[in-house]
């Protein structure tokens, strides 16, 4: 998975399309992340002693990394990105402009 927590990021595909925010956690083994702000859904909650109300609660649920792509350092659009090799360490690459993500 070549997105990681911290990246900026612009959901390119589903009911949040062209929405732009910062991955706040990235899950490699389901091929998903969970983007600030985007694919928010209500979670019913039932009373319980911490939370005496219980309630509903809006939480931020984990997109399929296919539906994400980085947003270009230079540019500011979204860009595929490419691994590299340079002096011996493995560098993330913005197809755009070639300049180094990490």
């Amino acid at each position: 998975m070549r997105i990681k927590t911290g990246d900026t990021v612009v959901v390119i595909s589903g009911k949040d399309k062209g929405t732009e925010g910062v991955v706040k956690q990235a899950l490699p083994k389901q091929d998903k992340v969970i983007v600030e702000g985007v694919n928010i859904v209500k979670k019913h909650e039932r009373p319980t002693q911490a939370n005496p109300n219980g309630g509903i609660n809006e939480v931020e649920a984990p997109i399929h990394v296919s539906n994400v792509q980085l947003v270009d350092p230079k540019s500011g659009k979204p860009t595929r990105v490419s691994v590299e090799e340079r002096d011996g360490k493995r560098v993330r690459i913005a197809r755009k402009s070639g300049e180094a993500l990490d």
